[in-house]
């Protein structure tokens, strides 16, 4: 039988898993309404944009070659400066920390403010315009992926699947712990839900569309508040 401890423990990462899902969510959304209304680029899957960089730079198509630098150049920057606030977390900081919290509200105002401009604009920006909202967007993903990041969990990071697929496939292939399954394949799903409603949105009600990514981010941080108050620190970390 589990001591209460170890129950409180997986109760944490259970949570923790929930929360992490519905960020991915919201990179899903985030990065359907920047390729169908940002010039085909995207704000989180930077492996994309690397490669239309390699199309622009042979001149073999794609999108246009400003844009992608943008969004590449405002992720690294998101990353940087998420690096910087929650690293180094204390050392018996939990399963989610008040610094990831922290930053994620930094990535709230940043979508907020995109939302301002992308209702603005109508929900028909500028060239010009294109790239701030690619900016703030790329900034925003930039600023989750080093918050979760810093949260050490295995195959997970909220903006790219390709990782999260490699681990998920190694639960199976007997080289990860199976206990992973569930939470990767909640990720997986999370990205296809989040892209499916964000696409959705955008076809149907694009100047309400960035509301989900922006609503979505709220509740985690609410969820991530509430939760770290409650929390008791892994085994894990009680044992450093």
């Amino acid at each position: 039988m589990r001591s209460l401890s170890t129950e409180t423990s997986t109760d944490n990462l259970n949570s923790r898993d929930l929360l992490l899902i519905a960020l991915t969510f919201s990179s899903g959304a985030i990065d359907a309404i920047s390729y169908f209304g940002l010039g085909k680029v995207f704000s989180a899957f930077m492996t994309g944009n690397i490669v239309f960089l390699g199309f622009g730079i042979a001149n073999a198509g794609g999108p246009n070659f400003l844009p992608v630098i943008c969004a590449l150049a405002f992720f690294a920057t998101g990353a940087y400066l998420g690096t910087r606030i929650t690293l180094p977390l204390p050392q018996n900081h939990g399963a989610w920390p008040g610094r990831v919290s922290a930053t994620l509200a930094v990535v709230a105002v940043v979508e907020a403010v995109f939302l301002i401009l992308w209702m603005a604009s109508g929900a028909q920006p500028t060239t010009a315009m294109i790239n701030v909202l690619l900016a703030l967007f790329s900034l925003a993903m930039g600023l989750q992926t080093a918050a979760v990041r810093a949260l050490g969990v295995p195959g997970v990071f909220t903006t790219a699947a390709t990782f999260t697929l490699l681990a998920f496939a190694g639960d199976f292939a007997g080289s990860r712990p199976k206990a992973e399954a569930p939470r990767l394949a909640g990720v997986l799903a999370g990205l296809i839900a989040g892209a499916i409603a964000g696409g959705f949105l955008f076809v149907h009600a694009p100047s309400y569309a960035p509301v989900l990514p922006l609503v979505t981010t709220i509740l985690v941080i609410l969820g991530g508040v509430a939760f770290s108050r409650g929390q008791l620190p892994t085994p894990s970390m009680a044992a450093r």
